[in-house]
């Protein structure tokens, strides 16, 4: 029998998300071997707007560091909430939103989700996009 491996890394290299932010490289299958889970930091800059998007089947969970954000969600990006440094926000799967740091500070958050490859559940949604000046 093979013995898991425990393994430690430390976010440098960074890649580009289908949702239009940059992630830091972090826990994933492309980078640990991860079974179920996936965890990367994420700093959006002042301004910065993601794309409407969803997670297929999969859950989030984002703890968020510091700054604060704006984040639609529902079928037609029709809820807003308001985030803050020391929140939790848990998006369950199948839900759009579409994140936006209105502020003139960075926000930065760790973000981990129940699918363990760091893209292959996002689902642009460009059809909402017009719900969201």
């Amino acid at each position: 029998m093979t013995m898991a491996i425990c393994q430690k890394l430390r976010p440098g290299n960074t890649f580009s998300g289908k949702q239009g932010f940059d992630y830091f490289e972090g826990i994933a299958r492309e980078t640990v071997g991860s079974q179920a889970i996936c965890m990367h930091l994420l700093t959006i800059p002042p301004g910065g707007r993601a794309r409407a998007h969803k997670h297929t089947t999969h859950e989030t969970a984002i703890y968020v560091l510091s700054g604060s954000a704006i984040m639609y969600w529902g079928e037609k990006l029709e809820n807003c909430m308001e985030t803050n440094a020391g929140d939790l926000i848990h998006i369950p799967a199948d839900v759009p939103h579409l994140p936006i740091n209105n502020s003139d500070q960075p926000v930065s958050a760790v973000i981990a989700r129940t699918d363990p490859h760091e893209q292959e559940s996002v689902v642009l949604l460009p059809d909402l996009e017009q719900f969201v000046a």
